[in-house]
C-alpha cells in the first residue's frame, strides 16, 4: 500500500539527511529515576492560511488543523438522517461490516445511535451457507460460488438454484432497506479517525467497511433481479436493477476516491446486468422506451475532480501536519502496524522535523498539485482532459525519480543557506510523488463508465427498433430521430462505434482506453481485450 511505501522510503531517504553517531554510554542518562523537567508546549511550525493547510479552521487545543472536523463541516450541510441513503445503508448491514468497530464519532456524525448488536441485516452468501449446512468452516471453491456468479449473469429460476433463491429469502428485508435507500437524495458517510489519549489516526486510518458491503449488496439487488427476470417478474427486475444503479451513485457521490471507483463498479454490475434483461424479458416498445426514459434521468455519476480538491487534499495536508507533529513514526501507525519509536534514527529523524523544519514550503507544493490535477479533471474536452492528464502523470513519475536521486546531503544541511525550506520542499515532492493518486488510472475508470452508459442507451433504442420493425437496423444512423436524437462517437477514438449486426442479434462496442480495435474482446475473454461491448444475445459467462 502506498502508505506503508511512503513510510519505508521517506524513513530510509531521511536516514541519509540527518545523520548522527549514536550517544556513547557515558553520554546517557546514568539514572533513569533522574527528574526530568516539564515539557514545554511546542509551537508548530506552519503557517495557517489558504496557500499553506488550505482551510483555516478548526483548530485543536496545540493549534493543528483538525482535517476531519473541517471535513465534515462541508460535506453534512443540508444533510439529516431522513434524507442520507447512509442511515439505511447502516440499518441494512449492522454495527460490525466487515468485522469492524466504528468510532463513537462516526454515529454521532450521522445523528444516529449505533445500530444494535442483533437484527435483521444482509449476510453474505458465504456465512449464510456455512450457517445452514452447519460447517465450521466453507471452502472458497465450493460450487455454491460458482453458482452466485452464474445467477448474477443470466435470468434463473428458484428450482434451480434453492440455495440461492433461500439466501435473497434471508435477505428480504436489508434488501427492502436498500431499495428504499436509493431513493433518498443524499450520501453522507462520515470519515472519522479513531482517536485516543495519544491522538487521531488521522483521515488516512478512518475506515470505510460500508463501501465494499454496499457491493456486496449490489451484487444482491442483481442476483435477485435475474430471478425476477426468470421467473416473469420483469417490474420487480427492474426495481431491482434501476436501484442498483442509483445506488451506485450514490456511494460515488462520497468524498473519497475509493467510493467514487466503488460507485462506477456497482453501475457497471447493473449495467451488464440489464443488456441480460433486454435479451430475455420479451418487452414491448412502450416498457423499453420507458426504460430508456428512467436510466436518462438519473443523476450523472460524480466527478473526481471535487475529491480530488477537497478530500484527497485534506489526507495529504493531514499526512504532513501528523508527522510534523509525531515524527515519521506516524506513517508506519497509519498503515496500521505498531509505530516503532524505540530506533536511534527514528527519534533523531523525528526531532528534527518537529524543530528544525518548517512545512509551509512543503504544503504549498503539495496544493499547488491538487489545484493542477483537479483542475486537470475539470476539462470537459475528453482529448485536451487526456493530454493534461498524461502530461501530469509523466511529470509525477519524474519527480519521484528526481527526488531520489536529489537527496539533500548532510553538509548541506548544516551549513547551506535555507536548508530548512530545502528539506522542506524536498520532502513534500516525496510525499507528492508517493502519496498523490494515480489520477490518470482513476479517470480512465470514470470515462469507461460513460461510454458504457453510452453503449446501454444505445442498446434499449436497438430493442425498441426491433419491437417495431422485427430486426435490428443495418446502421446506428437508422435510429434517428425516432429512438435516439443523436448517435453518440466513440469517446475513446473520437470515432463512430463499432456496429455489427447479424441474422441472430449483433455486436457494439468502443475500442476502449487502449484505443485500439480489438474486435470486440473484452477483459473476460480469452485473451482478455480492451473493447467495452455489448453483444446481443449475450455470451454466456465462462466458469471461473
Amino acid at each position: 500500500m502506498k502508505k506503508i511505501v511512503a513510510s519505508s522510503l521517506l524513513l530510509a531517504s531521511l536516514a541519509s539527511v540527518v545523520w548522527s553517531d549514536p550517544p556513547s554510554a557515558t553520554e546517557r542518562p546514568a539514572d533513569k529515576a533522574e527528574a526530568k523537567p516539564a515539557p514545554t508546549k511546542r509551537k508548530p511550525h506552519f503557517t495557517v492560511s489558504k496557500e499553506t493547510t488550505y482551510v483555516t479552521k478548526p483548530l485543536d487545543a496545540d493549534g493543528y488543523i483538525d482535517y476531519a472536523a473541517a471535513l465534515h463541516e462541508r460535506l453534512h450541510r443540508g444533510v439529516t438522517p431522513d434524507n442520507n441513503a447512509v442511515v439505511l445503508l447502516w440499518k441494512a448491514f449492522g454495527p460490525h461490516p466487515e468485522r469492524t468497530k466504528m468510532p463513537a464519532e462516526f454515529f454521532k456524525w450521522l445523528e444516529i445511535d449505533p445500530p444494535p448488536e442483533r437484527g435483521d441485516y444482509f449476510i453474505d452468501l458465504g456465512k449464510y451457507v456455512k450457517e445452514r449446512r452447519k460447517l465450521d468452516q466453507l471452502d472458497w471453491k465450493d460450487p455454491i460460488f460458482q453458482e452466485q456468479t452464474d445467477c448474477s449473469h443470466r435470468a434463473w429460476k428458484a428450482a434451480r438454484h434453492p440455495e440461492i433463491a433461500a439466501w435473497l429469502k434471508a435477505n428480504e428485508k436489508p434488501l427492502a432497506l436498500v431499495i428504499e435507500a436509493s431513493n433518498r437524495s443524499q450520501y453522507y458517510s462520515p470519515l472519522a479517525p479513531k482517536r485516543t489519549e495519544k491522538g487521531s489516526s488521522g483521515l488516512f486510518g478512518a475506515l470505510l467497511p460500508g463501501v465494499q458491503k454496499c457491493r456486496e449488496l449490489a451484487n444482491a439487488l442483481t442476483i435477485r433481479a435475474m430471478l425476477h427476470l426468470g421467473e416473469g417478474r420483469i417490474d420487480d427486475a427492474w426495481r431491482d436493477l434501476l436501484a442498483c444503479h442509483r445506488l451506485g451513485r450514490l456511494v460515488g457521490r462520497g468524498p473519497t476516491l475509493i467510493e467514487g471507483l466503488v460507485g462506477i463498479a456497482i453501475d457497471s454490475i447493473a449495467s451488464n446486468a440489464e443488456v441480460v434483461f433486454l435479451a430475455d424479458a420479451d418487452l414491448k416498445t412502450e416498457q423499453i422506451r420507458k426504460c430508456l426514459n428512467e436510466l436518462r434521468k438519473l443523476p450523472p455519476m460524480p466527478s473526481f475532480a471535487d475529491k480530488i480538491d477537497v478530500c484527497e487534499r485534506f489526507m495529504f495536508l493531514d499526512v504532513v501536519m501528523m508527522v510534523e507533529r509525531n515524527g515519521l513514526k506516524t506513517l508506519e501507525g497509519l498503515a496500521g502496524g505498531t509505530p516503532n519509536s524505540s530506533s536511534f534514527l527514528d527519534k533523531i529523524t523525528s526531532i528534527y522535523l518537529r524543530t528544525s523544519i518548517d512545512w509551509d514550503p512543503s504544503m504549498r507544493t503539495a496544493n499547488r498539485w491538487y489545484d493542477r490535477v483537479a483542475k486537470a479533471l475539470r476539462v470537459e474536452d475528453f482529448a485536451e482532459r487526456r493530454k493534461q492528464l498524461d502530461k501530469i502523470d509523466k511529470e509525477l513519475k519524474d519527480l519521484t525519480k528526481k527526488t531520489r536521486e536529489s537527496m539533500p546531503q548532510p553538509l548541506q544541511i548544516i551549513f547551506g543557506k535555507d536548508s530548512s525550506k530545502i528539506v522542506s520542499e524536498w520532502i513534500g515532492n516525496v510525499l507528492v510523488g508517493l502519496l498523490m493518486p494515480a489520477v490518470l488510472k482513476v479517470q480512465q475508470a470514470r470515462d469507461r463508465c460513460d461510454q458504457m452508459q453510452a453503449n446501454l442507451y444505445l442498446a434499449f433504442a436497438l430493442a425498441a427498433y426491433r419491437c417495431d420493425n422485427g430486426s435490428y437496423p443495418k446502421n446506428l444512423e437508422a435510429l434517428m430521430p425516432k429512438y435516439m436524437d443523436k448517435i453518440p462517437n466513440d469517446l475513446f477514438s473520437g470515432k463512430p462505434l463499432v456496429y455489427k449486426p447479424d441474422e441472430k442479434g449483433y455486436l457494439l462496442y468502443s475500442v476502449g482506453v487502449n484505443g485500439s480495435d480489438d474486435g470486440g474482446r473484452d477483459q473476460w475473454d480469452t485473451p482478455p481485450a480492451d473493447d467495452l461491448r455489448v453483444r446481443m444475445p449475450p455470451p454466456k459467462p465462462s466458469p471461473k
